[in-house]
């Protein structure tokens, strides 16, 4: 699949966590989370150390969201990402985006071996769906 093929597969899943969300507005975990919203997609922010972002109730790992969330938004230390793509991988996330920063060679080997739809190639989905500040 091309990049845009393996982006358009990936909003396609409409429903998505995001993964290092941020309460801090001024983060890319934060920014990413109102993104989706902007967008009207269905959207819960993972944070193990939070209970709510941007009113969103959150759950503490990628194995908390309900099934039908199928992609995932990682914004995350490359370690981390590791870490993270393992989770997925045991619970059945199908679409994984690494935005900028987050991406570790062997985390997408490892999610490509999975057979999971992976974007880390730079693309950032802030670009991709067009986010806007207030």
């Amino acid at each position: 699949m091309t990049i845009k093929q393996r982006i358009e597969t990936f909003l396609d899943a409409g429903s998505f966590g995001v993964v290092g969300a941020s309460r801090n507005p001024d983060k890319y975990g934060n920014k990413v989370l109102r993104c989706y919203l902007q967008n009207r997609y269905e959207v819960i922010p993972v944070n193990p150390l939070a209970k709510e972002i941007e009113g969103l109730p959150c759950v503490a790992t990628v194995g908390d969201l309900p099934e039908r969330f199928s992609s995932i938004s990682l914004i995350t230390p490359p370690q981390v990402t590791e870490d993270i793509v393992e989770q997925a991988i045991a619970s059945g996330v199908k679409n994984i985006w690494m935005q900028p920063g987050a991406e570790s060679e062997a985390a997408v080997a490892a999610a490509q071996a999975a057979g999971l739809n992976v974007i880390a190639d730079g693309s950032c989905l802030l670009v991709v769906l067009g986010y806007r500040e207030h």
